[in-house]
């Protein structure tokens, strides 16, 4: 029992040393391959995987910061806060689920809406919050969408919104259901001034988001492997009793199928939403970036 007595004045004379304890977050690991990366250069590389390029969760802050514009974003309708109209009480009262919300995800409901710029064009945009209660679309989500397309036509800059949803709040039961209407309505109004209106449709889109505005683009582009459709295909699974195509509602597939027009990475969707901004106003491409001056030679290389 020598050996054992050892081992354990061993381990008796290493618990008085204080613990390096590892940073928090200081990692991630990719969902996909299982790649680890310092969070922060993940961040820097708006959370697309180095390796396999996976577009993990994005976000809201993060992503406004990647779409728009230094110093042009300016947010409006923070004022709209959600009621609760039907008194709904599930495991919990709704308004404690909202206060929840607004403590983890922030003030602005599940869409933030605003104006700005992008690579350059002034649009009016939105953005889904999918960290405030799944993204799920309320009254006060159809307000804001309905505002972007206002907006839009008030201002005659193009419409875009980002679109990240579970669908309609069931806590707020038909009048969630009524936003559907409600902001396709909007969008048509941008359709009949002629804007253009570009539908960001990223993972996931479904429910009642899917079925109204975020599929009546005038182009509607897609992340890699998105999910988007109105149920989800296990329900769908469930009901039909059948085996679904592989990879089905997933960008690629929807592309395949005609539903979307292209499927942009995450690293190339600015520049290439300018581009198309500029396209469909008939504004001129922008200029390339003039050439680096390789005659300079350095001071040392003279001599």
């Amino acid at each position: 029992m020598a050996w054992w007595r050892r081992k354990k004045d061993a381990l008796e004379k290493d618990s008085g040393k204080s613990k390096t304890s590892m940073p928090k977050g200081l990692w991630s690991k990719c969902e996909s391959c299982g790649e680890i990366t310092y969070t922060d250069e993940l961040v820097a590389n708006l959370r697309v995987c180095p390796v396999c390029q996976h577009h993990a969760p994005m976000p809201t802050a993060e992503r406004i910061a990647s779409m728009i514009d230094d110093g042009t974003w300016e947010v409006h309708d923070t004022e709209l806060r959600s009621g609760d109209p039907l008194s709904f009480v599930d495991q919990k009262p709704y308004p404690e689920r909202l206060t929840k919300a607004l403590r983890t995800a922030g003030p602005s409901d599940a869409f933030i809406s605003g104006t700005g710029d992008i690579d350059g064009v002034a649009v009016s945009a939105g953005f889904f919050a999918f960290e405030f209660m799944g993204g799920s679309m309320g009254s006060v989500v159809g307000e804001k969408v309905t505002r972007v397309f206002e907006r839009a036509v008030e201002r005659k800059v193009p419409a875009i919104v980002f679109s990240a949803s579970g669908g309609a709040r069931m806590q707020e039961g038909v009048l969630s259901l009524m936003q559907m209407a409600k902001t396709s309505a909007a969008r048509a109004k941008v359709r009949a001034a002629k804007l253009p209106y570009i539908s960001v449709v990223l993972h996931p889109t479904t429910g009642g988001v899917a079925a109204s505005f975020s599929m009546l683009g005038d182009l509607i582009l897609a992340e890699p492997r998105a999910l988007v459709g109105f149920a989800g295909p296990r329900v769908i699974q469930q009901t039909i009793g059948q085996d679904l195509p592989k990879g089905f509602q997933r960008a690629e597939f929807l592309l395949e199928h005609g539903m979307i027009d292209a499927i942009v990475p995450r690293l190339e969707l600015r520049e290439h939403l300018g581009g198309l901004l500029r396209l469909l106003q008939g504004a001129p491409p922008r200029p390339p970036a003039p050439p680096e001056d390789e005659s300079a030679e350095p001071a040392d290389a003279a001599s």
